[in-house]
């Protein structure tokens, strides 16, 4: 009896490390499709890009002086630094928002109200974009134009991000505090330390690496994001000189302008996706390190 049920032991463990071996063989090979997926996006682009970036025909698109196809201008920095200005303006309105949702979701919120308003914020994230960019077409417009026309500008544009971007913010750095240990708040409470320290202190450090993916994702979104923006940014292409200066990002111009372009402007148009995919490798980059960095051991 007893080598039959050290049989049977043996025969499991082959069984479930089989079980395992296939699992992550199955893995495996879909992260190397999810590569290989992202190799041929970039591997496209390069293509269709080429006329336009060979030799020395990149350096048109750093130019400032516009975006004339039909007279052989293609400066793109003009929209370039309006999608930065986008991104970043709407990240740094919706960040403190969204933080302070998780946190007073998390640790200050009574049960009752707290999983309505986590509730409420999944629901936000579902909304469709062009639903966001129809109100701020409909509404924000008209009554940012009555303080400062025109109503259609980089802040309008701003606003309407911020308020798409804030659930992943606040839904990511929920779901960072939330797998924190409990070791922490008892090793914090063990200190006397007030609920204010603790939060601010100790636990929202613990959590940022999470709250940096959150960001991440955030600033992705904001970056790629065509349809809203394109609706209530005004679609001027001039450097972003102030908040209530009308602006075109590069996303909104793709869509506006790939149905007809042709030869160099077309070549130009995905060259523009090359550069946002670009821009958003480095914005990967720079939040690996700062977790990296905030993560390491003093």
């Amino acid at each position: 009896m007893t080598q039959s049920a050290g049989l049977l032991i043996q025969l499991s463990h082959i069984k479930k490390r089989g079980v395992d071996d296939w699992l992550c063989l199955f893995l495996s090979g879909l992260m190397g499709l999810t590569v290989l997926l992202l190799l041929l996006i970039v591997a496209f682009l390069i293509l269709e890009a080429w006329p336009a970036i060979h030799g020395d025909g990149w350096r048109q698109f750093l130019r400032s002086d516009g975006w004339y196809p039909l007279e052989g201008k293609l400066g793109l920095l003009p929209m370039f630094w309006a999608s930065i200005a986008v991104g970043v303006g709407a990240l740094l309105v919706a960040l403190p928002f969204g933080l302070g949702s998780a946190v007073f979701i998390a640790y200050y919120a009574p049960k009752v109200i707290g999983k309505p308003f986590a509730g409420v914020i999944t629901l936000l994230a579902g909304v469709p974009s062009v639903v966001f960019g129809l109100w701020g077409l409909t509404e924000l417009v008209p009554l940012v134009n009555q303080w400062h026309p025109p109503g259609a500008s980089l802040f309008t544009a701003i606003i309407v991000l911020a308020i798409m971007i804030l659930p992943t913010i606040s839904l990511t750095s929920y779901s960072a505090l939330l797998a924190l240990p409990t070791q922490l708040q008892l090793n914090s409470a063990a200190l006397a330390l007030s609920k204010k320290t603790m939060v601010v202190g100790v636990l929202i450090p613990a959590a940022w690496r999470g709250i940096t993916v959150g960001v991440l994702l955030a600033i992705a979104r904001a970056l790629g994001e065509t349809l809203a923006v394109l609706m209530v940014a005004g679609n001027v292409v001039q450097m972003p000189t102030g908040l209530f200066e009308p602006v075109r990002v590069l996303t909104a111009n793709i869509a506006l302008e790939m149905a007809y372009a042709t030869d160099n402007h077309r070549a130009a148009l995905f060259a523009s996706g090359l550069m946002l995919m670009f821009v958003v490798f480095l914005i990967a980059l720079g939040a690996s390190k700062l977790s990296k960095k905030e993560m390491s051991p003093i």
